[in-house]
């Protein structure tokens, strides 16, 4: 396997926003979009972060995002909101959604707001963290545009990976933070294991006659181009797709597309011309914990559950047991200290997505 390059967080960040903004983005739109991408790569989603940007140049040269979006309010009341996001990406819209949602909470104990007409907004986790960020509890959950799912008992792919993420603020600890595809693994985590040269454990795709599928490239031909086999719903096996994360597969889908009116992928291929928008909906929840306790009493109590958790002994000493949110953050540690990890194929991919746009390129290129 090619060695990786590494790229400081700000190197990655600058060269985000000068490639968005050469594509007609206005400053701040790209900033916020770079700061998502960027803090998803530290977080160690590397298949959510930089790696994307060649995907969202692909939706936008067939004319299908609009980079000069501008999300607005459609509907509202005290507790919700419904917003559309322009047919832009995902990140700019996702932002203002939860910011909706925490002020709605701030002022009524709930906020509870739902997305349509948007692209893909990358790691749902950053999200839900905005919440707990301000004291509240957060929880986000988002339709897909890839049909890699298969459901119980079928051949043939039909949901997406549908996200979920949930964060709680504590005291003493870290927010609890957890961030899941409801699919085994997400797909573009997948196309990362295909670019890093890596085998894909057995059980995270399978082929049209249910056999795992372990190269990682040709296990994300399978999810792109395919039209039998995909993803295993969450909980499932090489020999049993899971029923019940199927289930929650479509709970999510139900939350973050049919609530606000998006698109269920397979109905939308049917007519969708290369041009159209994915028109992907999104939705955010944000609720303050005094609606319920006293001030302070709900973080007191999450502090204590997640130190009994930590303090569970582990079955090896030198791995001790973690809670949701321990990975992240030990990644984001480790990264703004070593830079952002960039296997060769990703940086050649995107010294192409800087020559295409006009923009130097400041990911370095080399490695073996």
């Amino acid at each position: 396997m090619a060695a990786f390059l590494r790229a400081p967080a700000e190197t990655c960040r600058a060269q985000i926003i000068s490639v968005l903004q050469a594509w007609g983005m206005a400053e701040e739109t790209a900033r916020i979009t770079a700061e998502v991408m960027v803090e998803t790569d530290l977080s160690g989603v590397d298949s959510h972060g930089i790696s994307m940007l060649m995907d969202y140049d692909d939706s936008r040269r067939k004319g299908k995002l609009n980079v000069q979006a501008k999300p607005r309010i459609i509907r509202e009341n005290p507790v919700t909101a419904l917003v559309d996001a322009d047919a832009g990406l995902g990140h700019p819209a996702a932002v203002f959604g939860m910011e909706i949602a925490i002020r709605k909470a701030k002022a009524a104990g709930v906020g509870v707001v739902a997305v349509r007409n948007s692209h893909h907004f990358g790691a749902a986790g950053y999200y839900a963290a905005m919440a707990a960020a301000a004291g509240l509890v957060g929880m986000v959950t988002s339709a897909t545009r890839t049909i890699g799912v298969v459901p119980t008992r079928a051949a043939v792919p039909v949901l997406g990976t549908n996200p979920i993420a949930f964060a709680a603020p504590a005291k003493r600890n870290r927010p609890f933070r957890l961030d899941m595809a409801t699919s085994t693994v997400a797909a573009n985590k997948v196309r990362v294991y295909g670019l890093q040269g890596k085998p894909l454990p057995a059980g995270w795709v399978l082929d049209g006659k249910g056999q795992p599928v372990t190269d990682g490239n040709a296990a994300f031909d399978v999810i792109k181009n395919q039209p039998q086999g995909g993803l295993t719903p969450v909980g499932g096996t090489p020999e049993m797709s899971s029923h019940k994360g199927y289930g929650l597969g479509m709970m999510v889908h139900i939350l973050g597309g049919v609530l606000s009116g998006a698109s269920f992928s397979p109905i939308r291929v049917r007519s969708q011309r290369p041009q159209d928008p994915d028109n992907l909906g999104h939705f955010f929840m944000a609720l303050d914990p005094t609606a319920f306790r006293e001030e302070g009493e709900f973080e007191a109590d999450l502090d204590d559950v997640i130190d009994v958790l930590h303090a569970t002994p582990p079955t090896d000493p030198a791995l001790p047991v973690l809670v949701p949110g321990d990975p992240e953050a030990a990644s984001r540690e480790e990264r703004l200290r070593a830079g952002i990890p960039i296997p060769p194929s990703l940086a050649r991919q995107l010294l192409g997505v800087c020559e295409r746009a006009g923009v130097p390129c400041l990911i370095p290129q080399g490695g073996s």
